[in-house]
């Protein structure tokens, strides 16, 4: 063994002084510090094809331009009826139609309409005929020929609407569908392409440049020299950024060569982050911090962190890039990468903070299930006074929004035929972009609810609207289970919106004035011309005059009600018992000819060019539990409504505060 020369034995001392770290800092000071000089916000919008979009991040929200469906469709193969001509009808007490010679396949438009006493052949999917309000299942009836005619006999009689899809009963015109930050899956991709869309606005992946250093790495695939070690840090980060929205781009491994090194980090600062991975320690062999340092602008903000594992992270920045040297044992590296990278990551992406995998709440009502399989309930998760509550959710095997609108699912074993009420479970994220929302709206839609829940969600707070007409978002506001509830409901005694339904426990936030209208179609002398009382009389007694109604609970159903009180025998009105859940479907009936008449907000019927005749102004409010008023969510909710801005825009739509 020869004796070391002076050189030798300086490097050698160099190699084993240890220089301390510039400064060890908490997690949250070395956290704010790396953010404090960064631009944290996407880095860019660029339009993609729809096939291409998947795992790519919505830049801008999407309102659909046409209703899904489009049109009322059957939802099963069978016969387009009257459910009047059916009622009562069982296998003792059979009705028979008359068969018209129409047959409706997907995408024939009806010639025909459907008189009292005859059906007509449908498949499904296909466009109900106007005069028709239900569709009987082909496996209810039998052929059979009546005076030479060929006819059915109907063995169950069918409720109106029922086996049918009213048109918007999906996605409205006008409805915001998917929301800028949402994770594109192939439950959302479903949704755009419902709405016809073949391209969309997405941010700009950020392209991530990911350096493994060291003598000791190895590519894997390689033979591995005794005292090295493949090269997993690159493979798992790659991974990890493409996971978060990132394009990764590895640029291979390093010896330890200084000028080799800082040549590719050079290179590398043309990628919009830079990851490097081994030689964080201020000892002479750690070459990645030593080409680090040489950055300015400002360069390392945080070099040592009080963490286990991770402790000797460091974080720099120039002119606004980030560049991380990650520890090199790959526990460390990921640790310290989703504590410090991710999230930064994820919002050049586009796709916010990182968000929890599972969630655990409690089920707040029954849920039946079948013993012998395992079942997954789709589940929105609703914030309760001191735990998540999970409630099943969906709007039918023909939605297209359901799995889109759902936070997550709950899993019931095999073994067991219910969940009681108040049973604790465990929710799994459908995404990892998806979180139970902050804010809860339950009650009756409206565009400009739309409006306002856009902006908040632009603020980073997470939404959810269910839809079930105004009676019903007063009863879950009276429960607890909403923040908010939009409502318009008049009280014909007191003469007033809203505020009469007021109860101890419940306040109100004003929203804004809308008109309902009576809309029928241009040239229909049976109302143009006419005053609202005179455009009843007509409508009314007409028999050949149809209206599409509202639902039950709804506070245009309740406004319609009052229209018709005193008139003979309402039910009776042609197309009273047709019930549709939309102020979208009512515009849609009427302006395809399948209604001649109903009741909707001026917003909605506008862009269909139907003609109006004004009924009311009401007020559209928000109904809050006492409880959540003070809440922040709410509070912001409250502050974008009374936003100069937000009014203006509210009042473009005709929604006047």
């Amino acid at each position: 063994m020869q004796p070391p020369t002076p050189d030798s034995q300086r490097t050698l001392r160099q190699s084993a002084r240890q220089t301390q770290f510039l400064d060890v800092l908490t997690r949250d000071e070395a956290t704010r510090r790396f953010e404090a000089v960064l631009d944290l916000q996407p880095l860019g919008v660029e339009q993609v094809k729809l096939l291409d979009a998947l795992g790519r991040v919505l830049s801008a929200n999407i309102v659909a331009e046409v209703d899904v469906p489009a049109f009322d469709r059957s939802n099963v193969d069978g016969f387009a009826v009257r459910s009047s001509d059916v009622f009562g009808a069982d296998e003792e007490h059979p009705r028979p139609l008359q068969l018209t010679t129409e047959v409706l396949s997907p995408g024939r438009v009806p010639q025909h309409e459907v008189v009292p006493g005859t059906a007509t052949l449908i498949a499904t999917g296909g466009m109900v005929p106007r005069g028709a309000d239900a569709v009987v299942m082909v496996e209810q009836t039998e052929s059979l020929d009546i005076d030479g005619q060929p006819s059915i006999s109907v063995a169950r009689m069918v409720s109106p609407g029922g086996n049918i899809s009213f048109a918007g009963s999906d996605i409205t015109r006008g409805e915001t569908v998917l929301w800028a930050g949402q994770v594109l899956t192939a439950r959302e991709l479903g949704v755009l392409a419902a709405i016809g869309l073949a391209e969309v606005q997405v941010y700009r992946r950020p392209r991530v440049a990911i350096i493994s250093t060291g003598d000791e790495i190895v590519p894997p695939g390689q033979a591995l020299p005794l005292g090295a070690v493949f090269d997993s840090n690159a493979a798992i980060l790659a991974a990890t950024v493409q996971e978060l929205g990132g394009d990764p781009v590895c640029l291979g491994t390093v010896r330890d060569d200084f000028s080799q090194l800082r040549t590719l980090v050079n290179d590398a600062l043309s990628y919009d982050m830079v990851l490097l991975s081994g030689g964080t320690s201020k000892g002479e062999g750690d070459l990645s911090y030593q080409v680090v340092r040489d950055l300015t602008n400002p360069g390392i903000v945080v070099h040592g962190v009080a963490l286990k594992p991770g402790k000797p992270i460091c974080l720099a920045v120039t002119n606004g890039k980030p560049v991380v040297v990650l520890p090199g044992f790959p526990t460390s590296a990921i640790f310290t990468f989703h504590e410090f990278v991710a999230p930064v990551l994820r919002i050049l992406a586009g796709r916010g903070r990182v968000k929890r995998r599972t969630i655990p709440a409690r089920v707040p009502l029954r849920i039946n299930s079948e013993r012998g399989r395992t079942e997954y309930v789709l589940v929105g998760l609703v914030r309760g006074e001191a735990e998540w509550a999970a409630y099943p959710m969906g709007k039918g095997s023909g939605s297209v929004t359901t799995f889109s609108g759902a936070d997550g699912f709950i899993t019931i074993p095999q073994q067991t035929e219910c969940l009681d009420e108040g049973d604790a479970v465990e929710v799994t994220l459908l995404d990892e972009a998806l979180q139970p929302a902050d804010l809860v709206v339950i009650g009756s839609h409206c565009v400009g609810l739309d409006l306002v829940l856009g902006e908040l969600r632009q603020r980073g707070f997470v939404t959810r609207v269910l839809t079930v007409g105004s009676q019903g978002g007063l009863a879950a506001a009276k429960r607890g289970e909403c923040h908010i509830a939009g409502v318009h409901l008049y009280d014909p005694v007191r003469l007033e919106y809203n505020r009469p339904f007021l109860t101890p426990g419940l306040t109100l936030i004003e929203g804004y004035a809308r008109q309902q209208c009576l809309v029928f179609r241009p040239g229909d002398v049976r109302f143009e011309g006419q005053s609202l009382e005179d455009a009843i009389r007509q409508a009314t007694s007409d028999s050949a005059c149809c209206m599409i109604n509202r639902n039950p609970g709804s506070g245009t159903r309740i406004l319609i009600d009052e229209l018709l009180a005193g008139r003979p025998a309402p039910a009776n009105i042609p197309g009273y018992r047709v019930q549709t859940k939309s102020h979208n479907a009512v515009a849609v009936a009427v302006s395809q000819g399948r209604a001649d008449w109903g009741i909707a907000i001026e917003s909605v019927a506008r862009p269909y060019g139907l003609e109006m005749i004004p009924v009311r102004v009401e007020r559209y409010d928000f109904i809050v539990p006492e409880a959540k008023r003070s809440s922040a969510v709410v509070q912001e909710f409250e502050a974008i409504l009374n936003s100069p801005e937000v009014v203006k825009r509210l009042a473009d739509l005709g929604l006047r505060r």
